[in-house]
């Protein structure tokens, strides 16, 4: 603070009294700059202090003093504030600011999740159910007979009785060794419905299955899913009937052999398992259809059945063209021997049964994606021995081999296969299939 300047003061005559002026307060220093206590002196001023002004003089000019400005400490000059100084400082806290040093920015923030690492993309296809044939019916005059494989979806959950029924009908037999269930019902019994037609009776019936937990588990959980299964019993409304309406009670000699000759034959499409008739017709390219060739005994003697001959058309008439004659020459498979597929004769188990499978084709030219089979049947007494016109040959191995191990006769294959002696006892028949569907 620079110090305060008076004016020059006169010089008295001789004799004259002095001139006294107040006393000038001392000029205080910043104590926290100097270290110095402060005096009581510094926080007074001339006024304050009680002194009195000094006396007037006539012609003298009043010595002019100037007024004590306020006091202010010293402060050091302050440094320039850092760069992110967060606000402006003032005053005291400038001092404090620069004491503290600079103020960092904050820059904290939440924590972040961490991320999972993506797995790579899993080759996957979804696996569609395969149709399962678990049931089977037979339709007789006035009853229904249904057989059920406790298998019945296929996936090795076996179901429980009980919870099945035929139209509200409960099972009426069960065979545990091959795991099947029987029914048995009157066709106006067990909740049938009739429908007539012009030409047919429909009787219809409900294969129900109704899944329930386990009775020795605390699980509320079922493995299977409900199912209702429809069967029909169609019946032709119109027959060919004697007029006679009394019949003798005796049987002529004459009419049992009519009856023995009048045999039924049969040529059905199988399961892969060969245990039911196939309830669809649709096959793709590749696979093997199962056919099974059968004839019915009723009184009759044991007989033995073969497929004389079999004839694929796509038209619904033998006489269509394209033709493909896939057993010829009195019960020669030649499809595998021409084609080298799979096609060939199972080994008999049973005399009145024949049993082969076909690899399913289209045809090259004029294929209509449906195929009609047309086999000659031929049965013969069971005991009669085979020979070159009765047999069933396959060429199995790069050789011909038959079905009951009549293998010496096969070898007429290859040529013309003749016959070496009548027979008493022979019945023919033509039965066709189809139409089957073949797909690509």
């Amino acid at each position: 603070m620079p110090p305060l300047r008076f004016p020059a003061v006169p010089r008295l005559c001789p004799g004259c009294h002095r001139l006294r002026f107040p006393a000038v307060p001392r000029l205080c220093r910043d104590a926290t700059a100097s270290g110095s206590r402060q005096s009581p002196v510094c926080a007074r001023d001339a006024t304050a202090s009680g002194s009195r002004s000094p006396p007037f003089v006539p012609g003298m000019p009043r010595p002019q003093v100037p007024a004590s400005p306020p006091f202010v400490p010293a402060s050091p000059p302050l440094a320039p504030l850092p760069q992110g100084t967060v606000g402006q400082l003032q005053d005291s806290g400038s001092v404090q600011q620069q004491l503290l040093g600079p103020v960092k920015e904050l820059t904290w923030k939440y924590p972040e999740m961490p991320v999972e690492p993506t797995s790579p993309p899993v080759q996957f296809q979804l696996r569609e159910p395969v149709s399962v044939s678990s049931v089977a019916a037979t339709c007789d005059e006035n009853m229904v007979h249904v057989q059920v494989k406790k298998d019945l979806f296929g996936s090795g959950e076996l179901i429980r009785a009980s919870d099945i029924s035929l139209g509200g009908c409960g099972v009426t037999g069960e065979d545990s060794v091959a795991q099947l269930l029987y029914f048995q019902s009157y066709l106006q019994a067990c909740g049938s419905q009739v429908v007539m037609t012009n030409d047919t009776l429909v009787y219809s019936f409900s294969l129900t299955y109704i899944p329930t937990a386990a009775s020795n588990t605390s699980a509320p959980i079922v493995r299977s899913s409900g199912a209702v299964i429809g069967i029909e019993c169609h019946y032709l409304r119109f027959h060919n009937v004697s007029s006679n309406a009394l019949q003798p009670a005796w049987i002529p000699y004459a009419a049992t052999k009519i009856a023995q000759e009048l045999l039924v034959f049969s040529l059905k499409l199988m399961t892969d398992d060969w245990q039911f008739e196939r309830p669809s017709n649709v096959y793709y390219m590749g696979d093997l259809i199962h056919f099974e060739a059968s004839v019915k005994q009723y009184n009759h003697v044991p007989l033995r059945v073969f497929v004389d001959s079999c004839l694929v058309t796509p038209y619904p008439y033998a006489a269509s063209a394209p033709s493909y004659l896939f057993i010829q020459n009195h019960g020669c498979l030649v499809d595998s021997k021409l084609t080298g597929s799979s096609s060939r004769f199972l080994p008999r188990t049973q005399d009145f049964k024949l049993q082969f499978q076909l690899e399913a084709f289209r045809f090259q030219q004029g294929d209509t994606g449906s195929l009609y089979i047309t086999c000659v049947l031929k049965a013969t007494a069971a005991a009669s021995p085979t020979d070159a016109e009765h047999k069933a040959c396959s060429f199995v191995g790069q050789k011909w081999a038959g079905a009951g191990g009549e293998d010496q006769l096969c070898s007429c294959c290859d040529g013309t296969c003749g016959s070496r002696k009548a027979r008493d006892l022979t019945s023919v028949s033509e039965v066709s299939v189809g139409p089957v569907f073949i797909r690509d």
